[in-house]
């Protein structure tokens, strides 16, 4: 398990002309042993996908899968039913549960940037269920997005883990719970944050396994999405 702050030239680009995808973890083509994990997040992959584009049905099982929108729209369709699009500033999660198909294009003329996460379930062979709701932005704290942890106004799933957002317009040290037995990823969206010395910039990420209190110093004009992880995990999903 890579832990620590990782640099945006640690990414592993995977550029297939529609689609421009850094993969964070191990993905598809990319494959690297040291790097398939940080707790139950498996994937963090930020893309880029062209107008006229994107990916058709296919299928998932035993995954949380976290869709955070930056610009552009998803069109989203999946065999529980349900079809619609997804904008910038609203999230969507999707539990696969035992299996589901899903497509994700974008129908638009305007690029379309989003982060896709997926974090292992608590448990395997769930039912498969679907959400999404719009966040407006609440600045200079730390806003719940997606919570397996009860936190109020956040979307629920079956993950023991927390998807938040940062977006901060004042200089702000930002204080961190990490409890035994879970961690805390930080990526950077814009901006800057300087954490026990080292300064994380665009693209970059930090990766934090030490129980106690993490001190984050956030820039003004700074966004980033924080998850709260548990470091261990049940057998293998996709």
């Amino acid at each position: 398990m890579v832990s620590g702050v990782i640099p945006s030239s640690d990414r592993f680009l995977a550029d297939h002309g529609w689609l421009r995808s850094y993969h964070l973890f191990s993905f598809a083509d990319y494959f690297d042993p040291e790097n398939v994990s940080f707790g139950n997040l498996r994937v963090f992959n930020d893309d880029r996908i062209d107008p006229y584009s994107g990916f058709p049905m296919h299928p998932h099982r035993d995954m949380e899968i976290v869709t955070l929108v930056l610009s552009g729209t998803v069109t989203h369709a999946d065999t529980m039913g349900n079809r619609g699009r997804v904008g910038a500033g609203e999230v969507q999660r999707m539990s696969a549960g035992v299996g589901v198909f899903h497509s994700e294009e974008n129908a638009d003329p305007e690029p379309l940037h989003l982060y896709q996460i997926w974090i292992q379930p608590g448990s395997l062979g769930q039912v498969p269920s679907y959400g999404q709701r719009g966040f407006p932005a609440k600045k200079n704290q730390i806003q719940p997005l997606v919570s397996g942890r009860g936190h109020e106004g956040a979307i629920p799933f079956a993950a023991d883990a927390v998807v938040s957002r940062g977006d901060f317009d004042i200089d702000m040290e930002v204080t961190v719970p990490v409890e035994d037995g879970r961690g805390i990823f930080v990526y950077v969206t814009e901006g800057t944050i300087s954490v026990d010395g080292s300064i994380l910039r665009s693209g970059d990420q930090l990766r934090h396994a030490s129980p106690g209190m993490l001190s984050l110093h956030v820039s003004p004009e700074t966004q980033f999405v924080l998850i709260d992880v548990k470091l261990s995990l049940v057998d293998d999903a996709q």
